[in-house]
């Protein structure tokens, strides 16, 4: 595994974690603890302002933002139970296709 990679799973774990913690003093638990709706808002929110830093060609930004991103919708999948290794195989699926259809 990639040390890269080693990040999200270290990330994913964290959120494991925090899932069972206090709401009022952990964000992930808070998130996760009002429901589906805040963590599909909070993932729109920041594809939103990671769309908003490329429009402006603002790089760092766009990494700054892209943090953000990964990290909701690792929540977003705790939230459904979903590992991300299954998103890893789904991907790994797709490795070497086009996409195009004939």
């Amino acid at each position: 595994m990639s040390e890269k990679l080693t990040v999200l799973t270290r990330l994913f774990k964290t959120i494991e974690a925090r899932s069972n913690d206090d709401p009022t003093k952990s964000y992930t638990a808070s998130l996760l603890s009002e429901g589906k709706e805040k963590c599909i808002s909070k993932l729109k929110e920041e594809a939103l302002e990671t769309v908003e830093a490329a429009e402006k060609d603002d790089v760092s930004q766009i990494i700054y933002e892209s943090a953000d991103l990964i990290y909701h919708l690792l929540v977003l999948l705790k939230k459904f139970d979903i590992d991300p290794e299954q998103v890893y195989e789904e991907l790994e699926k797709r490795e070497g296709k086009t996409g195009l259809r004939n």
